[in-house]
């Protein structure tokens, strides 16, 4: 039976006027988790509402060898 270990990724949304997320911050960031084995399973916007978001919550795993 394969085994999993999981990690939880808090991406912070930045900006006064219109919080988002920094795409390439982020891009960069889920490239160097995938390097080292890991695979985004789901993720979830943690909207405050009108289009802003508070951070995006990213959920990772990869197989304990």
């Amino acid at each position: 039976m394969k085994k999993f270990e999981y990690l939880t990724l808090d991406v912070a949304a930045r900006g006064f006027w219109s919080r988002s997320v920094d795409a390439q911050e982020l891009t960069n960031k889920l490239n160097e988790l995938g390097a080292e084995g890991w695979e985004v399973v789901s993720s979830v916007d943690l909207n405050i509402g009108q289009g802003q978001s508070r951070n995006v919550m990213v959920i990772l795993k990869r197989e304990i060898n």
